[in-house]
């Protein structure tokens, strides 16, 4: 290895610039796509730095800076150690020993133990005075380790870029910790880009003093990626084929007069709700409608009992209200309370017991041996294991019904949500006397990615507690009178319930419902509804059974611990339709749409319209680029077999023993074997129901639009209420006839 002399690194003569180097980082992290931990995991497009080009070139580049190949070998010894360092820094609990001086920052932390590691200056002298010499800005050592690596100041971004490209996947969950990541989430110890950056170029001015050869290997990379890509033709083809067919379903369905139904549920948007809902309308006289699954209330919940805190609405929306949730009553809050401490007592006693380094021997083998048999049952008798749990959870800790404090939402907060979510999904007039507001999640047992089967709407939770929420809020008299003064008068006896819809079991459980004659007629139909919707997603697995028993066996397949597909997820969406239900209440979607109610009527600034395209249908489009990419390199951009996965830090997961972090979904979500894909690899088709003008100003005047649809990243269609004329938007923003 060269000389490393510490000294201050000139650009035109004068000193380091802070701010130049900040900039040249910013830039270089532009590439980098989100990656959300583990408790709350968001789709995201994996190329969303490249939306900005058109999807060939971003496709030619991903190529090049994501899909690996001939990756320089020297490359691959400073990613393990860069690896090493940032699964214990990230750490959320898993580690038995963190890592020390967290509180201090990443780099600080890092340069002071740094020194130790003999892996890094294998006890060479001048690499340990290098080590212990480190400045303490991380924006100085960067500087300092391009001059000696000999990156030319016009290399600056390109380098760094590539520095975070050959390891893609912690440079994501670094751009989630310092872009994204809420002030609010718990054990997210000090990040800057600048100090991953910094440990980055240190450990490869160590390990590999030639890292400029990077930039050779990147060109050679760039040049073989030019070739046609195969696989956007084939996508053509497919979306080509698909729109056909959508479209002359589409084109066929009447508006019928409305009425007033025996009652109407309000469900999300998301594509496994659609069949859901068509499963429900089959069996009486309801009405569904679709609307993101926060319910337009940008909200906070936390639980009183357990502390827990999570914003229950998109990531691109802020919380803002804090909602409390607790028990209905003063004596069920202290009966919770009580049992909480018991399970958290036991909890701790078996995680000291089973990790501590004084534990006896005997005490070891005895919990070996419990463990064995308990494996052996939940592995052998899924069923039975299920309930012993669930058995022995609710003796130390009773399920207690929860509700909402609203006092943190303003009267006249609430008073525009719920003028807001009725009038955008039309529900203003003929209202039944009962309304359920629907949100859903998913239960499943040992799965890392259990919470990408939740609501993406709220923040990769639960939507049980949105759903209360708008509930509440429009069974207030107060915002009803609001609402009347509006020209929305909800009938008096008008009752609006929550529920919560389990898409892995199909269960959907009412909250605080009344004991009502109304209330028992639908959760018979529910449960008919449940039969039929499992029976049909069965059968989307290979799975033939019996109606009773698909019940049955969807339970098992939530609750068994040895399944790698306890549902399909939103594997094979493809569209995203806006406009009222008639239009696809008879169409058998398939559940590959996602549905979203609205009355173009009663919008016509297209304020409404503009809030569906550029939040949930963005959303739609995150969902649908991360299967598609997922199908397409399940290596580069999905998590590969569940079965090789291991988790690190409680926040991600690595292939193998040591990897890059996974950031998409497993093959087992989008492949129905080894080598057969069952998600369909599409760009997303947005269907509207509204006049071709009103879609024309709002596209004009919103950015992410123009991009998305100008860029090829999605598609949109618009379907005229007057004449039910088809137009596809061109990406230069004309119109297409279709016929």
């Amino acid at each position: 290895m060269d000389q490393l002399h510490m000294h201050t690194v000139n650009h035109d003569g004068a000193h380091y610039d802070t701010h130049y180097i900040q900039d040249v980082i910013a830039q270089s992290f532009k590439n980098s796509a989100p990656f959300w931990p583990l408790k709350n995991l968001i789709a995201v497009n994996p190329l969303q730095g490249l939306e900005h080009l058109p999807i060939e070139q971003a496709l030619a580049l991903a190529n090049a800076y994501f899909q690996q190949k001939d990756l320089p070998a020297r490359m691959y010894a400073v990613n393990c150690e860069t690896i090493k360092w940032l699964q214990v820094y990230c750490d959320d609990g898993q580690a038995t020993l963190p890592m020390p001086l967290r509180h201090h920052g990443m780099y600080t932390s890092w340069r002071q133990l740094a020194v130790y590691d003999a892996r890094l200056h294998k006890h060479d002298k001048q690499k340990q005075t290098f080590l212990r010499e480190l400045p303490q800005a991380a924006e100085e050592a960067i500087a300092q380790c391009l001059e000696y690596l000999r990156i030319a100041k016009e290399e600056h971004v390109q380098f760094l870029t590539l520095m975070l490209t050959t390891l893609p996947g912690w440079s994501s969950h670094v751009a989630y910790r310092t872009k994204w990541a809420r002030a609010d989430e718990s054990n997210l110890y000090p990040m800057r880009q600048e100090d991953y950056v910094a440990i980055r170029l240190i450990i490869s001015t160590l390990l590999w003093p030639k890292a400029k050869e990077l930039l050779d290997w990147h060109k050679k990379a760039v040049v073989g990626s030019q070739s046609a890509n195969t696989a956007l033709v084939k996508m053509e083809i497919a979306e080509k084929a698909y729109r056909t067919r959508l479209l002359q379903k589409l084109a066929t369905q009447a508006i019928s007069a409305s009425h007033t139904p025996a009652a109407q549920l309000i469900f999300c948007i998301d594509v496994r709700s659609e069949q859901f809902r068509k499963s429900l309308e089959s069996t009486g006289d309801y009405q569904t409608l679709g609307f993101a699954g926060f319910f337009g209330i940008p909200a906070q919940i936390t639980n009183v009992i357990t502390h827990e805190s999570y914003a229950s609405c998109p990531v691109l929306i802020s919380p803002k209200h804090t909602v409390k949730e607790s028990p209905c009553s003063p004596q069920a809050c202290e009966n919770d309370k009580k049992g909480y401490e018991r399970l958290v007592t036991l909890k701790r006693i078996y995680q000291s017991v089973k990790y501590a380094f004084t534990t006896p021997f005997a005490v070891v083998e005895s919990i070996g041996i419990l463990s064995g048999v308990w494996m052996a049952i939940r592995s052998l008798m899924p069923r039975a294991a299920a309930h012993i749990k669930i058995a022995a959870v609710e003796a130390v800790r009773k399920t207690q019904e929860l509700e909402l404090k609203l006092d943190a939402i303003p009267l006249p907060d609430q008073c525009s949500y719920a003028l807001q979510a009725l009038t955008m999904m039309g529900l203003t007039n003929n209202i039944a006397p009962l309304v359920v507001v629907c949100g859903h999640g998913s239960t499943t047992q040992n799965n890392a990615y259990e919470t990408a089967l939740d609501c993406g709407a709220c923040g990769g939770r639960h939507g049980g507690g949105s759903s209360r929420i708008l509930a509440a809020i429009l069974n207030q008299k107060e915002v009803r009178a609001h609402l009347i003064q509006n020209g929305i008068c909800i009938p008096q006896a008008t009752r609006f319930i929550a529920a919560e819809h389990n898409t892995t079991t199909d269960e959907v459980t009412l909250y605080n419902a009344p004991d009502l004659s109304e209330i028992h007629a639908l959760r018979a139909h529910l449960q008919q509804a449940r039969t039929i919707n499992c029976q049909k997603r069965l059968e989307k697995m290979e799975i033939h059974e019996q109606a009773l028993r698909a019940v049955s066996d969807a339970w098992v397949r939530a609750h068994d611990w040895a399944q790698v597909r306890p549902e399909w997820g939103l594997a094979r969406n493809t569209a995203f339709i806006v406009g009222p239900r008639d239009l696809t209440a008879s169409l058998d979607l398939e559940g590959r749409c996602f549905l979203h109610s609205y009355d173009y009527k009663k919008d016509p600034q297209g304020t409404y319209l503009t809030g569906i395209l550029t939040a949930p249908m963005v959303v739609g489009q995150w969902i649908n680029t991360q299967y598609l990419f997922s199908t397409l390199d399940n290596v580069a951009y999905g998590a590969g077999s569940k079965i090789t996965l291991n988790i690190t830090g409680k926040l991600g997961v690595m292939q193998g023993n040591a990897s890059d972090l996974m950031t998409g979904l497993p093959l087992q979500s989008v492949y129905s074997s080894d080598t057969q894909a069952y998600h369909e690899a599409q760009r997303l088709l947005t269907v509207v129901f509204a006049p071709q003008a009103l879609l024309d100003t709002i596209i004009q005047a919103q950015p992410v639009l123009r991009k998305l649809l100008g860029n090829g990243w999605a598609q949109l269609v618009c379907m005229q209420p007057d004449d039910r004329t088809m137009y596809l938007l061109n990406r230069d923003f004309t119109w297409q006839h279709i016929e």
